[in-house]
């Protein structure tokens, strides 16, 4: 008894012994500002210990064999740190004060699912000011929409996802034609097409895979100044963030199917592929087939975005990110109407439009391969400086049909004609940027800023067919042949079949166009705090363009010289909470030359002008309150337009530069998360946008068709049970709206007016550990509505969607 008793008393000591001489690692977590950091990740390299910092920035990592060891301290939007240590017998190692320093989004951190309560707002970039940025410190408005809410809404496109942005609307939707088949939206007042793809030109002329999106950024107003004009509107730009390698393994298989024949698969997979852990490789790919609602149309597409991070030491890393896309699908078919002629019909009722025809056929297809690159070198200069290089390639094609309806207003009855032709284009880009990033102090000043040149070229090639005439329609179904050019009455069918248009199409002449633009641009923007609380942005942007057009016309080239200036103020009253701002920004058009002079005194000659110019004034309010728990920005913003080339009043013969446009309108956008499992997403816009001086009485003191509507709204709330037997279990409830639109709105013709909708919808699903199951019920009430630019484009019915998850 007494030896069994004396084996158990060492077998614990050594127990004992064997645990205290492991050791614990503590510390705080910091900006270069001394602000706390929390949900930062601090890990042990190479084995699976870790945690992350508290509210206040504290951390322990306990229970750490003796050895060295090193500690890996990360947080998205600021620098990785490595530090080593050594752990001796029962010994706790004081770190103190760690303090982290901004960079860019190379090997993200794992994002730890529960870690962040207000999911739908995730506002840390470094993409929309080119140097990370708080929200609270940045004068410029952006609205953020997270892979997290795209989740809880089951988004299977990208038009969905950016319902969720303040103030945009769908002006129609992708083409798919060649130069610019991606869809068109409304921003304050302005049409905008997502362009950027991590901050640099990504083109496309189908839409968006949702699969690899991360986040995207609806940055509002002019942002010339930092990203040029051949990717942004007057009205602001759209940025796509894909997903990028981050440290750790795992990834994810998905399946979504629904209504309409809509089936997707898409996978998610990350490692490292070195024993260092240095070296992190990422695929996500996707394939997907969906029908049309109406009596033909198709869509299928596959998708494979690999990417590499390759972080060689603290100072130098290498990133690689590529999207290659293949789709075909068949070119929705708008109802054009008529901007010269009066319309028959004002509106929908009058019109007596049947929605489920489509007025195409299977056979007649789009294909629109698509390819994006991006090779981007960070090198640490020192604590107060990082150096950027990226490139960045994108190829898009189309080939196959396109056609369109078109009401000429002269066959009577509301007759719309169809025109077909074959498209053969693409667009070929090149962007380089060098970017110098610093953050560093003269006298008590902080200086945050960001110096950098791009050159950027875009080559245009078309060798599609002329368009030919293929029969008329009413929107009611009826055909009618009869030729609107020559009103020759027309017998013979026009079948919708690639055999018979191609017939038509053999008379039809092939163009041959190669055209090609060049930018040189340079730009430096600075963040200064000028105290603790009031800071300044101020930037500035020279951008020389060289046309060189169709490169068989010497005639039409053409160089500009712009200048584009930022500046803002922002003050803190409540510091890290509370930001009060006001912006000044630019954008600008470059604008080709025109022949003037009266032809009877002589040989016209050509006149240059100077690019256009598109001036904001911004102010507003940015909250973040309640340790996270409410975000919120409300704004007013200015638009004025000016230079827009016109008929010179004097002189029929002569232009001048002096149309304008304005447009103004003020924002709201709430992000909360009131208590544990409830997310909410609120938004609210109204503008006013309205063309005040033109040669043109069609439009003059009317609302801009690219405006869009007056009032956008939308909302999504979800909420997660946190306990009990329905803990995992969820629900989504929500709606987005529009006020009337015009589709026309011109002097001599009159109007057409898109009426008002609502569209709600609604979610159920359950979370656990590994996956995650979900049903959402799209425009619940299977509401009839309409968008359109000059257009009539119906939307999408009431579509069921099942969805499941699985997390390894």
């Amino acid at each position: 008894m007494k030896n069994q008793l004396l084996i158990t008393l060492v077998l614990l000591l050594s127990c004992f012994f064997s645990y205290s001489q492991n050791g614990s690692i503590t510390g705080t977590t910091i900006d270069n500002t001394q602000t706390r950091l929390s949900g930062v990740n601090i890990f042990i390299k190479n084995s699976n210990q870790g945690g992350q910092s508290n509210q206040d920035g504290t951390f322990e990592i306990t229970n750490i064999k003796n050895g060295n060891h090193i500690v890996v301290i990360s947080y998205l939007g600021f620098k990785t740190k490595e530090i080593e240590v050594s752990i001796s017998n029962n010994e706790t190692i004081e770190l103190g004060f760690i303090t982290l320093y901004e960079g860019n989004e190379i090997l993200a951190e794992v994002v730890i699912e529960g870690t962040r309560k207000n999911k739908f707002s995730r506002k840390e970039t470094a993409y929309v000011a080119k140097l990370p940025l708080k929200d609270l410190e940045n004068t410029q408005v952006y609205s953020t929409v997270t892979t997290e809410l795209l989740k809880s809404q089951v988004v299977t496109n990208f038009e969905d996802a950016l319902k969720n942005a303040v103030g945009v609307q769908k002006l129609w939707s992708s083409t798919g034609r060649g130069g610019d088949g991606a869809g068109y939206y409304s921003l304050r007042g302005f049409s905008v097409q997502p362009q950027l793809v991590n901050g640099i030109p990504g083109l496309t002329n189908g839409t968006i895979n949702a699969a690899n999106i991360e986040r995207i950024e609806v940055v509002k107003g002019p942002s010339a100044t930092l990203f040029g004009n051949a990717v942004t509107s007057y009205g602001g730009l759209i940025n796509v963030v894909t997903k990028k390698p981050y440290v750790g393994s795992g990834g994810e298989l998905s399946f979504t199917s629904g209504t309409y024949g809509f089936n997707q698969i898409s996978g998610d997979f990350n490692t490292p592929i070195d024993e260092d852990n240095n070296i992190y490789f990422r695929l996500n790919t996707s394939y997907a087939t969906q029908q049309s609602f109406q009596d033909a149309g198709f869509r299928k597409s596959f998708f494979v975005a690999p990417s590499l991070s390759y972080r060689v030491n603290n100072k130098l890393s290498f990133s690689f990110y590529g999207e290659i896309s293949q789709a075909e699908q068949t070119n929705p078919m708008f109802l054009f109407l008529n901007r010269n002629n009066p319309t028959q019909a004002n509106n929908l009722e009058e019109l007596g439009y049947n929605h489920k025809l489509s007025f195409t056929s299977n056979e007649l297809t789009l294909e629109n391969p698509t390819q994006n690159y991006r090779v981007e070198v960070d090198y640490k200069l020192s604590d107060a400086w990082q150096s950027q290089t990226i490139l960045s390639k994108s190829a898009t094609s189309t080939k196959g049909y396109y056609s369109y309806l078109f009401d000429f207003g002269i066959l009577g009855n509301d007759t719309f004609s169809r025109f077909i032709n074959k498209q053969n284009g693409n667009t070929q880009t090149t962007d380089i940027q060098q970017n110098f990033i610093g953050d560093f102090k003269l006298g008590s000043i902080r200086n945050r800023v960001v110096f950098g040149v791009d050159y950027f070229n875009s080559t245009q090639t078309d060798n599609s067919s002329g368009f030919a005439f293929y029969g008329n329609v009413t929107p009611e179904g009826e055909d009618n042949n009869d030729n609107p050019f020559t009103l020759d009455v027309e017998t013979d069918p026009f079948l919708l079949s690639a055999a018979a248009v191609d017939a038509v199409l053999a008379s039809q002449e092939i163009s041959n166009i190669k055209s090609k633009s060049h930018i040189y641009s340079a730009y430096i923007s600075d963040v200064v705090n000028i105290t603790s609380s009031l800071s300044a942005m101020v930037g500035l942007r020279l951008d020389l363009f060289d046309n060189e057009g169709d490169l068989a016309n010497l005639e039409d080239d053409y160089d500009q010289t712009a200048f584009s200036p930022k500046v803002g103020i922002l003050y803190q009253p409540i510091q890290d909470k509370l930001s009060v701002f006001a912006n000044y920004q630019n954008g600008f058009t470059n604008v080709a030359p025109s022949l003037v002079g009266d032809p009877n005194d002589g040989p016209q000659t050509l006149k240059v002008f100077d690019p256009e110019q598109a001036n904001q004034l911004e102010f507003g309010v940015k909250t973040n309150l309640f340790n996270n728990r409410l975000n919120a920005t409300i704004s007013y913003y200015n638009i004025e337009v000016k230079d827009r080339v016109i008929t010179d009043p004097a002189s029929l013969f002569n232009k001048i530069q002096g149309g304008e446009v304005e447009s103004s309108g003020f924002e709201i956008e709430i992000n909360t998360n009131p208590i544990d499992g409830l997310n909410i997403r609120a938004g609210f816009s109204n503008n006013d946008s309205k063309t005040t001086k033109s040669d043109n009485t069609e439009i003059l003191n009317r609302r801009p068709l690219e405006a869009g509507p007056e009032t956008l709204y939308n909302l999504w709330a979800n909420y997660e049970f946190q306990m009990g037997k329905l803990k995992g279990f969820g629900l989504g409830l929500g709606f987005n709206g529009a006020s009337e639109n015009f589709a026309i709105n011109y002097e001599s013709t009159g109007e057409f007016i898109l009426p008002s909708y609502t569209i709600a919808n609604a979610s159920v699903f359950y979370q656990a550990n590994k996956y995650r199951i979900s049903l959402k019920l799209n425009n619940a009430f299977n509401k009839e509505y309409y968008k359109g630019w000059t257009t009539i484009t119906p939307q999408l019915p009431r579509a069921l969607y099942a969805n499941i998850i699985y997390k390894f």
